[in-house]
């Protein structure tokens, strides 16, 4: 009995060195591959946007007071089906794609927005 628990320790030793061998290979590679000017991964910032997402902030455009529609922000979530925080998300985004077409400063505002109440 206590062979095979020396045994089963020995196995397991083993293959915790054999993982621990395999992450030092990756991250030497990576490290390889960035020095020879590759690019790992999804370079930052940069994503790609859905069929379904161009659509929803096309509709958020039209029809949000924000942008001068004629709906509020739980009627327009209806419409389009988002989720509270993924409307927010497309809010925004659409809100810095329009600062960043008139080059204004990050903090400046071209909407009116109600003040917030607690």
């Amino acid at each position: 009995m206590a062979l095979a628990k020396e045994q089963i320790k020995l196995v397991f030793e083993q293959s915790e060195k054999e993982v621990a061998d395999l992450h030092q290979r990756t991250r030497e590679g990576l490290l390889t591959a960035r020095l020879n000017g590759k690019q790992v991964g999804r370079k930052k910032g940069v994503g790609f946007e859905t069929k379904k997402a161009r659509e929803a902030k096309q509709i958020i455009r039209t029809h949000c007071k924000t942008f001068g529609g004629t709906l509020d922000d739980a009627e327009c979530m209806k419409l389009t089906g988002l989720a509270r925080n993924t409307y927010y998300k497309y809010k925004r985004q659409i809100r810095a794609e329009l600062m960043a077409e008139q080059d204004l400063p990050k903090g400046a505002s071209i909407f009116y927005e109600p003040p917030k109440s607690f």
